[in-house]
């Protein structure tokens, strides 16, 4: 087995724990909050003025909760959305601008992504909140394995910072890494802020 293929391998096998762990996660409401109120406690946060939220699907930390306070801080909150295998980016305003969509995924309303106020570049974020399967304690992240942040987190700047959420379940000691893999700056799960390597 060569390494490309081992390391395709473990991800697979970290895939199938952490989805398991995290499905299991009892209290995942409460925790959810606690994990949010730390990341919006940060000081990345409060330097943010321009703040990407992921809006959570099936058992990954819960965003959705906590979005009505973000939108009442006075940042501009934007939510990612997938069309054909990429992010686009959408300026949030309120919850009412959200449906549910396919797969029961909590996003933007199809005739608002149309309009240029609400389209949002990469490059104007100055934090982005990222989900993902499994994390180390090192900032080492591996999603579903389709890529989509990794293809946006590439044309972020590189003074923004990717800080993720995780429960402390979804935390391995060491994520297999690919040249494409983007490290976190930091962690949050309800036990700690963990710090990453980044994008050295």
């Amino acid at each position: 087995m060569d390494s490309a293929t081992a390391t395709a391998e473990r991800k697979r096998e970290i895939r199938e724990q952490a989805h398991a762990a995290r499905k299991a996660q009892e209290r995942k409401d409460e925790i959810s909050r606690d994990i949010v109120a730390r990341f919006m406690a940060l000081p990345e946060y409060d330097a943010a003025e321009t703040v990407m939220f992921y809006i959570d699907v099936r058992a990954e930390v819960r965003t959705r909760h906590d979005l009505e306070n973000a939108l009442q801080s006075g940042k501009r909150i934007v939510v990612p959305y997938c069309v054909d295998g990429e992010l686009e980016l959408f300026h949030l305003e309120s919850m009412e601008e959200l449906e549910t969509g396919m797969y029961k995924i909590l996003e933007p309303k199809a005739a608002l992504r149309e309009l240029d106020a609400k389209r949002v570049d990469v490059k104007q974020l100055d934090l982005i909140m990222v989900p993902g399967v499994a994390f180390d304690r090192h900032g080492g992240r591996t999603g579903h394995g389709k890529g989509y942040y990794d293809k946006l987190l590439q044309h972020a700047r590189l003074d923004t910072p990717l800080i993720a959420l995780a429960f402390e379940c979804q935390l391995f000691d060491e994520i297999p890494v690919d040249q494409h893999d983007i490290y976190m700056d930091k962690v949050v799960t309800e036990a700690a802020v963990y710090q990453g390597r980044g994008r050295a």
